[in-house]
């Protein structure tokens, strides 16, 4: 095992350097989830999660945190994104019959495109919803990497 002021193999940088979120609570459930909103790192909040507009990074430069750790792992963002599509699509759908009233075929033309267009372009905001919440209720994820061909002492 590392020490605290070892540098990370990853960065550069020692383990005790990185940023780090210290906040217990509903303030660290919304600063997490707000990271991850703005495609940031849950952990350290250092750089985009993804290298392209679809493609993320494998790991954070910084604190070196995998991103995706097994197959399947992001099938929690799908839920998200269809969640919030759905939402949207509802709340819109009320309000717009309610001040304008437009026909049948001009809301179902509307809220097609809508349900098409939006979860594409809202895919890497619920992937990153997902890492922040995942961040906030699996506790072994913030445990500080281990370097290749060392093991995790009890």
């Amino acid at each position: 095992m590392h020490k605290r002021n070892e540098p990370s193999p990853l960065a550069g940088e020692t383990w005790r350097d990185a940023p780090r979120h210290k906040q217990r609570g509903l303030a660290r459930a919304v600063a997490l989830l707000w990271r991850g909103a703005c495609l940031r790192c849950p952990r350290c909040a250092a750089r985009s999660l993804f290298r392209t507009w679809l493609a993320m990074h494998e790991r954070c430069a910084v604190c070196g945190l995998r991103f995706e750790r097994e197959q399947g792992y992001f099938l929690g963002a799908m839920y998200i994104n269809y969640g919030v599509t759905v939402v949207l699509a509802l709340l819109g759908s009320f309000v717009l019959e309610y001040w304008t009233r437009p026909s049948l075929t001009q809301q179902l033309g509307l809220w097609i495109g809508f349900c098409t267009v939006f979860p594409v372009l809202f895919f890497r905001h619920s992937r990153g919803l997902w890492l922040g919440f995942d961040f906030i209720f699996d506790p072994a994820m913030a445990e500080e990497p281990q370097p290749k061909g060392t093991t995790r002492r009890s």
